[in-house]
């Protein structure tokens, strides 16, 4: 860790003789931070909801021209997975900050008021949910889980499955996406990640 002027601490990714010192602006002040260009994104969860976060953050990383990678493991598997990837699914069961935006308009505050979870457990309240959130990512104009795949790897994003994740589910390569450059360890991993901030999700 790095003391900056005011006291805070930052992480030194990579360490100090990798990583640049905190800019200072014209009047003597710290700007942000001014790492390493390396990010290197780590996907568990299989959940739509939880698939989105680091495609996006992927996205937004090679769109600042840093250098990124993914590691797909566990259920993060069926990201990239051609089989599973269009049918991700949402649910309100164990998700305490479900709330609907819709709710507002029938009267103001609903929309912050978290849904039961109790109704998660009703008969087709997973599709319902998953139809939602789709339609939601559709308004915003924010592409499905695969064409998200194709488009990472259009502008460089380094994807890999995990080792271990792909045996224990009994894959193939020809299961997933072609943007995946490989089936590698955790160990290979933390090697092409070296230096890199790490965001686990």
């Amino acid at each position: 860790m790095r003391a900056i002027p005011d006291g805070f601490l930052i992480p030194d990714f990579g360490g100090a003789s990798q990583a640049p010192a905190a800019a200072a602006s014209t009047d003597g002040a710290p700007t942000a931070y001014a790492g390493p260009r390396k990010m290197a994104l780590i996907c568990s969860k299989g959940n739509l909801d939880m698939a989105y976060p680091g495609l996006i953050l992927g996205n937004a990383a090679a769109g600042e021209g840093i250098e990124t990678h993914i590691f797909f493991t566990f259920w993060g598997l069926d990201i990239i997975n051609k089989k599973t990837n269009d049918k991700l699914k949402f649910t309100m069961l164990g998700n305490t900050a479900m709330h609907m935006a819709e709710l507002g308009y029938l009267r103001p505050g609903l929309e912050h008021v978290s849904m039961p979870q109790a109704m998660g457990q009703l008969p087709g309240m997973t599709a319902i949910a998953t139809r939602m959130m789709k339609k939601q990512m559709a308004d915003l104009d924010i592409p499905d889980v695969p064409e998200f795949l194709d488009l990472l790897q259009a502008a460089g994003v380094h994807m890999y499955a995990c080792r271990l994740s792909f045996d224990m589910m009994k894959l193939l390569e020809a299961d997933l996406h072609p943007g995946v450059e490989g089936v590698i360890s955790a160990a290979d991993f933390i090697e092409i990640s070296a230096g890199a901030q790490t965001i686990f999700i």
